[in-house]
């Protein structure tokens, strides 16, 4: 045998188990993610002062409605594209949505203050995740950051998509 052969010989018995070992371990985990979006079905958002949750969204019914600025409920039908969907499920994965704590509350009776309330929801086949959040949640900063984020991004694709 040659020099030349032997290397090839020793990088291949090396290499091509390597990469088999990885498709499958990483194909596996790509095959159970717990949250895919393939098997999305509906996001809902929820907000207001203290408990009244008067200003909501709907995924599925594509039903949004709100409070405006005289204090009345305008509904309206919002429809969120596939696109806005797979955007906001891949930002929700990328700010670690699914490892947040399902209530991150705030002790709004301390300081005497209604602050604003949020619910987020994002619902799959299999799994459900949904998120209690007020903006006065006394946690860690970068989770608060994160959550918020999440929420105004959301809000944002509703009313982009209110706009159209």
């Amino acid at each position: 045998m040659s020099d030349r052969f032997k290397r090839i010989f020793l990088g291949l018995s090396i290499v091509v188990p390597f990469l088999i070992y990885a498709l499958y371990y990483y194909g596996m985990m790509v095959k159970n993610a717990p949250y895919k979006f393939a098997e999305f079905e509906e996001l809902t958002l929820k907000y207001g002062l203290g408990d009244s949750l008067a200003n909501s969204y709907n995924s599925r019914t594509m039903e949004y409605q709100y409070l405006n600025e005289s204090d009345s409920i305008v509904r309206k039908k919002v429809k969120l594209t596939k696109d806005d969907l797979l955007y906001l499920h891949r930002k929700a994965a990328d700010l670690g949505f699914w490892n947040f704590p399902e209530k991150m509350e705030g002790n709004s009776e301390a300081t005497g203050t209604v602050q604003p309330h949020y619910y987020l929801e994002f619902k799959y086949q299999r799994k459900t995740k949904h998120i209690d959040f007020d903006v006065d949640y006394a946690g860690k900063p970068k989770l608060k950051d994160a959550v918020r984020q999440l929420i105004t991004v959301v809000d944002e694709r509703i009313k982009t998509a209110e706009n159209r």
